[in-house]
């Protein structure tokens, strides 16, 4: 399904509007999904600015906004911080389990939750969320399982299409 035709995103206003939790997968959400090194071994990430600002105005809309990353990155950390994200997991092998650890610590329905992955690992979080949003370039296995799918590749504005979904649905609710 693809996020493409008004149409489909129409369908699903109603169900971006419930959302309280934005979880992002990092590596091909977040970034495009590329690993670079430096000399001494350090993992170097890029972030799009776009998306850092939509994670800000969500978060303003009183959206929480949350990180499950099967990866551990420093880089990943100090732009959580940047962004104000509070709740970050990292290294996680079972990402519906810390999807269900926070919702639960939030007391927020997995219905109220949308979640944003690219690849295998991310499937069962997608599967357990109120809303599976995947971005334009993940996996087939991702593709399955998403209600909605950006027309924006991870890394290249995908997340800030996603928040300018939620943020439009807030407003039509209003």
């Amino acid at each position: 399904m693809t996020a493409g035709s008004s149409n489909n995103l129409a369908s699903f206003l109603p169900a971006l509007g419930r959302v309280r939790l934005l979880v992002l997968d990092v590596d091909g959400v977040l970034t495009d999904g590329r690993l670079f090194y430096g000399a001494r071994g350090e993992s170097l990430k890029v972030f799009h600015v776009r998306d850092g600002h939509g994670i800000k105005q969500v978060t303003a809309a009183g959206i929480t906004v949350a990180i499950i990353s099967g990866r551990k990155s420093a880089a990943l950390a100090r732009r959580a911080r940047e962004l104000g994200i509070r709740h970050v997991t990292q290294g996680a092998s079972d990402k519906l389990a810390a999807l269900t650890r926070l919702a639960k610590a939030r007391s927020i329905p997995l219905e109220h939750c949308a979640c944003v992955g690219d690849d295998t690992p991310d499937t069962p979080m997608l599967g357990a969320a109120g809303l599976a949003i995947a971005v334009a370039d993940a996996h087939r296995d991702a593709l399955a399982v998403a209600d909605l799918v950006t027309t924006r590749s991870g890394g290249q504005g995908a997340v800030r299409e996603v928040c300018d979904w939620l943020l439009d649905a807030r407003r039509m609710r209003a």
